[in-house]
């Protein structure tokens, strides 16, 4: 099953800014994350086809999951 994976900011610090990533079905979000080796606390918006969605939301073929980290500052 393919899963487009979309980091943005930071996250692409040695990773990648758009990636086609594959995976056996029944995947959900956090199983992409831990495998990127990204810090739950760090995640600030999690979309799946441009809506949001939860950590824990089952990927499909073909989704395209997108990460934001958390922003600061003043």
């Amino acid at each position: 099953m393919g899963i487009t994976v979309q980091l943005f900011t930071y996250f692409r610090d040695n990773r990648f800014s758009s990636q086609k990533m594959y995976f056996p079905e029944g995947i959900m979000v956090v199983d992409v994350i831990n495998t990127l080796g990204i810090d739950h606390d760090e995640i600030g918006v999690i979309l799946v086809n441009a809506k949001h969605c939860q950590i824990e939301t089952l990927l499909s073929d073909e989704d395209t999951l997108s990460l934001f980290p958390l922003i600061s500052g003043g």
